[in-house]
């Protein structure tokens, strides 16, 4: 990594110390391996990139990390050793994007296996697995079964309503998706009301919204559908996710929000061949079944599966809004939901 008392300072320097201590251990050969910066748990990915270095005899290195990803690869610029950035959000596919640590990819492959929907519009990124933003509502004090994003603003819902903050990516995007739709005229009108209808400002995370509608602060919390596995699978959190209900808003018209997981090949990848090999076989519907069950999420393909769990939580209708086009929207919601102050919470 090239060293600059310009670079080692401030939020690049904290980025950096967040991962300084994982490092890739060089294959033999730089041709027998791909080099990949995650945003995804390890023991999310492990199952699937063990499958494809058994099947090729490509050694897989991860670095993983929660941030910092993109603005190392900023700093490491073309001496990064990172071939892939695999992301948990389409946000981040977009910020390393608009970064310029990325490279299109033109793959007939890609393109048949992930449809247009959940890839970039100019072949940067792919994604890999989808997740709803739902309505977790409570079992016990909601007995409506349908619900839309716009309904949150209705009075009705006044003091009822739990949610992270509205800068937090995923309400980013859901925002964006409401701009696609109403306007911005409309949405700010809209995020205005569900303001006024919050429990309590906005913080944490999705599994906290859902823990406060268990409490009784709130009846129906905003949140991804995979979060439902996880609390389902932590001891501390099941009777969080027991106390809830998934609905899906919109299903009777437009369809729900969502979003993916994915992955984009870094600017200055130093084993493109190698690292084309794992976005495929990532891309291929078997994988996509299992990365997609691993995580408690949807497969971007249509006609493949989910796991059990996942049907259970009821029929999924996505909107079929590109996520390309939501992200070209992305920067007005975030000044919007500035604009109507969202986190400072309701104010009467």
């Amino acid at each position: 990594m090239r060293s600059s008392s310009a670079l080692l300072r401030g939020p690049v320097y904290s980025a950096l110390l967040a991962v300084a201590s994982s490092s890739f251990v060089p294959a033999a050969s730089a041709t027998e391996e791909v080099n990949i910066y995650s945003f995804r748990e390890p023991g999310l990915t492990k199952p699937l990139l063990d499958r494809f270095t058994k099947e090729t005899g490509i050694k897989t290195n991860v670095v993983f990390a929660p941030n910092g990803l993109i603005e190392r690869l900023v700093a490491e610029g073309k001496n990064s050793p990172a071939d892939l950035l695999l992301t948990n959000d389409s946000g981040l596919l977009v910020r390393a994007v608009e970064a310029g640590v990325t490279q299109p990819v033109h793959s007939e492959t890609l393109k048949k296996e992930i449809p247009a929907t959940w890839r970039d519009d100019k072949d940067q990124w792919f994604g890999l697995t989808r997740r709803a933003r739902v309505v977790y509502a409570s079992k016990d004090r909601v007995k409506q079964d349908a619900f839309t994003y716009e309904e949150l603003a209705d009075p009705k819902w006044k003091g009822k309503i739990c949610i992270r903050s509205g800068q937090h990516t995923y309400n980013v995007a859901l925002v964006a998706s409401m701009i696609a739709h109403h306007g911005e005229e409309e949405t700010e009108k809209w995020l205005q009301g569900l303001k006024s209808n919050l429990a309590r400002k906005p913080a944490g995370g999705d599994r906290e919204a859902v823990r406060d509608v268990q409490a009784g602060l709130c009846d129906i919390a905003v949140g991804n559908t995979y979060y439902m596995r996880a609390m389902l699978k932590n001891p501390d959190q099941k009777a969080w996710a027991d106390a809830v209900r998934i609905v899906f808003p919109n299903a009777g018209d437009r369809g729900t929000h969502v979003n993916v997981s994915g992955i984009a090949m870094t600017a200055n990848a130093p084993n493109r061949e190698n690292a084309l090999k794992l976005m495929e076989f990532l891309a291929a519907p078997e994988a996509q079944q299992i990365y997609a069950e691993a995580n408690g999420e949807y497969p971007v393909g249509d006609d493949i599966p989910a796991s059990e769990l996942v049907q259970s939580w009821g029929p999924l209708k996505a909107d079929t809004l590109s996520l390309a086009q939501i992200a070209s929207l992305r920067k007005k919601a975030s000044e919007i939901i500035d604009r109507v102050q969202f986190d400072q919470g309701a104010t009467n």
